[in-house]
């Protein structure tokens, strides 16, 4: 069982370590996932030995207030940064009376700021007593979680930044101390809120939908809170409405601006028949509605979490910052032990001066900004891909995109529309099409393939229903028979023809030469017929292809199970150059895992059904959102939910820019640590230098991060 909780203060690795380090040892925990951007925590438990009760405890014998996620859970963490800008602003006003007062009084403020000999500054009480109220407004939150830290001998930002304020009262610098508390409320207040802002860009999505619907019951209308919409029920929805659930068109006809989901940028005609989604607006006709799903379940609620759940698969570069921060931290620590203790004890320095630098690489230990470069970057990115109509499932899936050498395509449904026509039917050895047609439509009436349902259409046009059929058998990849009317017959491929050892020689100069696909039928004895069939190239596929091309993809693959000559034909409109033909379903996912296995960094794009065994062996699978958005939903790592592809070389821009800002914030929280590190040593820097540093840090890439929330198609 998977529960949310909301934990207040969690934005850093640093309160991840200590939860961890009381829940993994917990019984019946299975796995932990935390979303440092929203300060959520998903457990994954067994009913059976925990209950929430019992896991929000355990959380809150940490130091940190924890409680089952809700509605209100957003609207709490609004009052939260309510109460920190309050204090914040307490604090300011209190360091800045102080200053003031200490400068008008002793005249002394620069080298009280400076802190040159800490050898103390004469102040007045009055001076001081401002200058505790400062530190107290701007420790309040982290004067808990230092306690707990310090208790549990797991010493962190918290413990570090008290274990300073406590050092400087020590030294007498009490004006230093107030302005690295100010300064450190300060920074934790605007890094909150610029991580609701990259909050506030998914939960953005879910406002769009409207919270009432006007519901028709027996020829009258009512309105209903869209939470208490059941399946089923009928909803009227007006022109320059929202439309308020997932569902069916039943009646009316209107142009609908999907742009919500699907990134498409016209609106799209619907009719009775056609499937509608939730926050999407109507156009100049009035819709009648069938709803499909609850508003919880709602494509754009299923976005959202997925959106949300992105620690569940994180990024490597992620996982290598946090594992990177584990060994940094505590090295830091012990070398500001080592500069505060060994000169004094050993060359014979001033022990206050030498305390006071250990104190600075105390502050400069923290590895928050190098914590918080990554997911902020992923976030943003991810909630920016969902604007493009583009579902991202994981940090994991979008860095490996970023690293993409090869991409493979299906053909049928992907590089072409899907939709398959009858070109020509050609009757051999005497037969009639009319003959052909009966039996031929009687045995793909029963299948659910592309090929199918054009033989179907076809059939159906010509006024030629399917017959009786008995002892039907479908043959995966290759074709279906069955006895129709006292005879075996069978149609498939040429391939399946040449394997009923019958001849196929000559046949290739009789079909048409748009012929895309080749289909042939008959008897155990002999062929029948021969059916010519296309499927249209999308429009935007050779523009999408030449888009991954230069974007620097080295390999463009075309599979299929169509014959070389469909699958040249295809290929040659698109701009696709290296094909694979004939393949069954296991072929195309041996195809793909024999290019990884040569080296390729590979994404296979399919429908998401019949290539799903492909795009799992794949490094990305990437689905169009065609065949069903709960198929694709479930089986790709990305979902294209426009359908089209010209999302794609938007996705590979995207990924790219993503890993490059990622390693920016990196380089960043680095090089700012490495710069203070060295003033620290030549015993330039200061306490309020080192916050100063190392939340300048934090937000210097947390804002870097947030410039992906304005990345253009």
């Amino acid at each position: 069982m998977v529960s949310e909780f909301r934990v207040h203060g969690l934005d850093c690795a640093e309160e991840i370590s200590l939860i961890r380090g009381r829940l993994d040892g917990e019984p019946g925990i299975c796995e932990l996932s935390f979303d440092v951007v929203r300060g959520k925590m998903l457990v994954d438990y067994d009913p059976d030995r925990l209950d929430p009760a019992r896991i929000a405890r355990a959380v809150s014998e940490t130091g940190l207030k924890c409680e089952l996620w809700t509605e209100r859970s957003e609207r709490g963490s609004g009052r939260e940064r309510r109460l920190r800008t309050w204090l914040a602003a307490v604090s300011g006003a209190s360091l800045a009376a102080a200053m003031a007062a200490q400068a008008l009084t002793s005249g002394d403020l620069v080298s009280a700021m400076l802190a040159h000999e800490h050898a103390g500054h004469d102040m007045a009480a009055s001076v001081v007593a401002l200058c505790v109220a400062a530190i107290l407004a701007g420790a309040v939150f982290i004067l808990p979680k230092a306690w707990h830290s310090i208790r549990r001998l797991q010493p962190d930002m918290n413990a570090l930044v008290v274990i300073s304020l406590c050092g400087a009262a020590y030294l007498g610098e009490w004006i230093e101390g107030a302005t690295l508390a100010f300064l450190f409320a300060l920074a934790a207040l605007l890094e909150t809120f610029s991580l609701a802002r990259a909050r506030n860009a998914v939960t953005r999505l879910l406002e769009v939908a409207p919270t009432e619907a006007a519901v028709i019951h027996n020829d009258h209308e009512h309105r209903v809170a869209v939470d208490k919409l059941g399946v089923g029920s009928l909803v009227r929805v007006r022109p320059g409405e929202r439309i308020p659930c997932d569902g069916e068109v039943a009646s009316g006809s209107s142009d609908v601006n999907q742009a919500l989901i699907t990134g498409e940028s016209l609106p799209v005609p619907k009719a009775p028949g056609d499937s509608v989604f939730a926050g999407t607006i109507n156009g100049d006709g009035v819709l009648e509605v069938r709803a499909s799903r609850a508003a919880s379940d709602t494509t754009i609620a299923r976005i959202v979490r997925m959106v949300e759940g992105v620690q569940r698969h994180r990024a490597p570069s992620e996982q290598f910052v946090e594992r990177f921060a584990r060994i940094y931290t505590p090295v830091m620590m012990l070398l500001a032990m080592l500069v505060a203790l060994v000169p004094p004890l050993l060359l014979g320095g001033d022990w206050g001066s030498w305390f006071y630098q250990g104190m600075v690489i105390l502050l400069i230990s923290c590895p928050c900004a190098l914590v918080i470069s990554t997911p902020v970057s992923i976030v943003a990115a991810l909630a920016s891909a969902a604007r493009h109509g583009i579902l991202v499932k994981g940090g994991a899936f979008l860095e490996e995109t970023a690293r993409l050498q090869a991409v493979a395509f299906d053909k049928t449904g992907v590089l072409t529309q899907g939709t398959p026509e009858v070109r020509e039917l050609i009757p051999l050895n005497g037969y009639t099409a009319a003959e052909v047609l009966g039996r031929l439509a009687a045995l793909e009436f029963h299948s659910g393939h592309p090929l199918a349902r054009a033989v179907l259409r076809h059939a159906a046009s010509h006024g030629v229903k399917p017959m009786e059929v008995a002892n039907f058998v479908s043959l995966k990849g290759r074709g279906a028979e069955a006895d129709i009317d006292g005879e075996h017959f069978w149609a498939g491929s040429l391939r399946m023809m040449a394997e009923k050892g019958l001849d196929t020689r000559g046949l290739a100069e009789r079909l048409p030469r748009d012929a895309g696909s080749v289909m042939a039928c008959g008897t155990d004895r002999e062929a029948w017929a021969l059916v010519a069939l296309a499927d249209p190239v999308r429009k935007e596929a050779a523009s999408a292809v030449r888009g991954l091309r230069e974007a620097g993809i080295e390999r463009v693959v075309m599979l299929t199970g169509d014959n070389e000559a469909t699958a040249r034909a295809v290929a040659g409109q698109v701009g696709v150059t290296e094909i694979r033909a004939n393949l069954l379903p296991e072929d195309k996912s041996r195809v793909v895992a024999e290019l990884r296995q040569a080296g390729a960094r590979i994404a296979m794009v399919g429908d998401g059904v019949n290539d799903a065994q492909a795009m799992a062996t794949a490094n990305v699978g990437i689905a169009l959102a065609t065949s069903g958005m709960d198929v694709v939903m479930e089986t790709a790592d990305i979902v294209l939910m426009s359908g089209h592809l010209d999302k794609l070389p938007v996705l590979l821009r995207l990924a790219r820019r993503t890993v490059s800002v990622i390693q920016q914030n990196v380089v960043i929280a680095l090089a700012l640590k490495a710069v203070f590190l060295i003033l620290a040593f030549f015993g330039v820097a200061t306490l309020w230098m080192a916050v100063a540093a190392d939340m300048g840090a934090t937000l210097l890439v947390t804002f870097n991060g947030l410039r992906l929330l304005r990345a253009r198609a």
